[in-house]
């Protein structure tokens, strides 16, 4: 009788999240602050314009570094503001609504694919399309997204308000972070630990990259603080490939070691400059040596005031100038299949929803449209889940705002209570999508309701039309799809598992220009991509049988992958110090054993065992990794 796990999973807070207390005022002020102007002017529709447009700076505000901040707050509001004019021009128009807020949800479906900041904005230029033509706006039409602008920057500027008080550089803090994550990899080295510390050090090196060279694309390079970052970033990257060479032999590091590197980050953190001082064991193996090596070349580039600036490379490659970025990503998004899918897959539910309040009088019928749209946002995980999530957070929301609603005059009491409720906002958006459901829902029917004035009468229609909603995206956007049936990363699984055999060529084949720079590029881009490849099967886990009871059987050919990247490294490191390189035929017979890896996984929807004898020299440097490879083929194969 218990719930399936994929609901719980959704259901249950997500334990350990620390409260936003600044994000909590924050949204207080940003969303009470403008009903209060609108009833001191007597202009309340305008004051919850305001709102909106600072609700939609509120969801946005979603990254710790400033300027990343502003981007995802102010470049969303330029889309929403455009948003809500298209919905304004095409309000009572009929199947001319339908037709225009189905051609917004196709574009919006295919923007959302681009990335974070470009999600958020196709997220607001539907969503405020579908207000917009759903909601009587003011006029003249540029009314209401200028009102809707000025809610999203009041929320900036909030925001910026703490700029000059920050007291050290979020890159900096990120590149501290990283350091720390690795002084835990390594001291999780030799247990069973190793693999989750491995993961947090992919994603804290995934972030700082993602500062560092964004920032720095702006300087052209010049930013001294940042070339020295880059350059203490780049140094820790020896200390991540020595830690599978230790790791794979289950040796323990003395204590000395994590804790000289957790020294490091808090020389980083503090900008300090000078001698290093290093008390570490004498090294005794070539794992070990490489270890030592490379603490001691961090340590002195650590502690260097002013690194050369003309020999710091990108480990991911200098981010382009904005045109060609612009071109490229465009050129991407129309010749892109997922996300064309995605966008008619958007367009579709879209249009049905809005055909269907057409042709039935549903009462402020665009809740519809909304719920369509929240539901099939792909940030969010399954859509299945998230459609069942988003009926339970609707609901949750809808008991909060019944007493609201029918005990609240409108009026100034509406001031006090948006304070209560827009705190909960961030308060509970960290702990799952079925709270931030919960917490927004009775936010948006407050707002609407001094748009339309129904009051408690707003209550019932809200959850049926949520009902609506989630139906059309289970059956229009769900069912009818049959990649919604099949775990969706097995081709983005062979894709990193030949770019493995790609790597294994590079490290060790005769003949490879052994350029140590392409190495390491070639390394962080598998392990970036196996990070993706973790998250989608993660997100397929919460999905209904039979997607999720596949993924469950597909995630250990998953953590296998990993580990097959972990003892390339860790061969190549120790080969680097002082072991014998490994025969070309041996070299060969394992590229041969991925390959066949790859084109199994790509022909294979179930796993088929497959037992794999890799000879070569049990002493060998590729001994671990031909243990690896093995295990992996005993996992997946193409069926006979």
């Amino acid at each position: 009788m218990a719930p399936p796990p994929w609901l719980l999973s959704g259901l249950r807070p997500k334990p350990s999240t620390p409260i936003a207390w600044a994000g909590v005022v924050r949204a207080s002020v940003s969303l009470a602050a403008p009903l209060a102007v609108g009833f001191a002017l007597d202009r309340p529709a305008y004051g919850a314009l305001v709102s909106m447009g600072a609700l939609s700076g509120v969801i946005g505000d979603t990254a710790d570094a400033y300027r990343m901040r502003i981007l995802n707050i102010a470049v969303p509001q330029l889309f929403g503001a455009l948003g809500i004019m298209l919905g304004t021009l095409v309000y009572g128009t009929g199947w001319g609504a339908v037709a225009a807020l189905t051609l917004v949800g196709l574009v919006s479906g295919m923007m959302s694919t681009i990335g974070a900041v470009a999600s958020v904005s196709g997220l607001l230029l539907l969503l405020n399309a579908v207000v917009g033509a759903g909601l009587p706006m003011p006029q003249p039409w540029w009314v209401a997204p200028l009102l809707l602008t000025v809610g999203g920057l009041f929320v900036l500027t909030l925001t910026l308000l703490a700029w000059p008080l920050r007291r050290k550089l979020p890159e900096r803090v990120a590149v501290a972070d990283t350091y720390l994550a690795v002084a835990d990899l390594l001291a999780a080295a030799g247990t069973d630990a190793y693999e989750e510390r491995r993961q947090a050090v992919t994603q804290s090196l995934n972030t700082s990259y993602d500062l560092i060279l964004a920032r720095r694309a702006r300087y052209h390079g010049r930013s001294n603080a940042m070339v020295r970052l880059l350059a203490q970033l780049n140094v820790v990257i020896p200390l991540v490939e020595a830690a599978p060479a230790v790791h794979v032999r289950r040796l323990r590091l003395p204590d000395e070691i994590p804790a000289a590197v957790r020294e490091l980050a808090v020389a980083v953190e503090e900008s300090r400059t000078g001698r290093p001082e290093l008390t570490l064991p004498a090294p005794d193996s070539p794992a070990t040596r490489a270890v030592d090596s490379a603490l001691r070349h961090a340590a002195v580039v650590v502690h260097k005031a002013d690194p050369d600036p003309y020999n710091v490379d990108d480990r991911l490659g200098r981010p382009a100038v904005l045109g060609v970025r612009i071109r490229r990503t465009t050129r991407d998004v129309l010749f892109s299949g997922a996300s064309w899918r995605y966008g008619l897959r958007l367009a579709l539910c879209i249009g049905l929803a809005q055909a269907l309040t057409s042709l039935i009088p549903v009462p402020r019928s665009y809740w519809v449209a909304l719920t369509v749209t929240f539901v099939l946002k792909p940030d969010f995980g399954s859509v299945f889940s998230r459609a069942v999530l988003r009926s339970v957070g609707t609901a949750a929301g809808l008991v909060i705002a019944a007493p609201v609603l029918a005990a609240v005059p409108m009026g100034w009491w509406d001031v006090p209570v948006m304070v209560v409720l827009a705190a909960l906002i961030p308060a509970l958006t960290a702990k799952g999508y079925a709270f931030q459901t919960a917490a927004i829902t009775p936010v948006i029917l407050l707002l609407s309701d001094l748009l339309n004035h129904q009051g408690f009468h707003l209550v019932w229609p809200r959850f049926l039309d949520s009902l609506i909603g989630c139906a059309i995206v289970l059956v229009a956007g769900y069912l009818l799809w049959p990649e919604s049936w099949h775990v969706r990363v097995g081709h983005r699984l062979a894709d990193a598992v030949a770019d493995i055999a790609d790597y294994v060529a590079c490290a060790f084949e005769p003949g490879s220009s052994g350029d140590r720079a392409e190495r390491v590029r070639a390394r962080r881009r598998i392990y970036r991509d196996l990070s993706v490849v973790r998250s989608e099967f993660q997100r397929a886990l919460t999905e209904p049988p039979p997607v999720g009871t596949r993924a469950a059987a597909w995630w250990p050919l998953v953590v296998a992958v990993e580990r097959i990247v972990d003892a390339t490294t860790a061969a190549r490191v120790r080969v680097n110090h002082g072991a014998p390189e490994p025969p070309p035929a041996e070299v060969a017979e394992v590229q041969r054993q991925l390959r066949e890896l790859a084109e199994g996984i790509r022909a294979s929807e179930v796993l088929v065992e497959v037992r794999t004898e890799l000879p070569g020299d049990e002493e060998g440097v590729l001994a671990p990794l031909r243990q690896e490879v093995a295990a992996a083929r005993a996992i997946a194969s193409p069926q006979p």
